[in-house]
């Protein structure tokens, strides 16, 4: 039995519109991940904690 084009259109457009979905997800995730990432450093860099690469070689233990 074959189907036709008409038969399947509505899977195949089902797939590719839940594919977007994910992926603008993913995409919003690690947008607003990233921002809250850079207020935590941001933060913590106010408070005078640094990271160990950019301590000079007078500085390291």
């Amino acid at each position: 039995m074959t189907m036709t084009f008409a038969q399947e259109a509505g899977f195949i457009v089902a797939s590719y519109a839940i594919t977007v979905f994910v992926i603008a997800a993913l995409i919003a995730w690690i947008v607003l991940d990233y921002s809250a990432q850079r207020r935590i450093l941001g933060d913590l860099e106010e408070r005078g904690v640094t990271r160990r690469s950019k301590r000079t070689a007078k500085e390291a233990p």
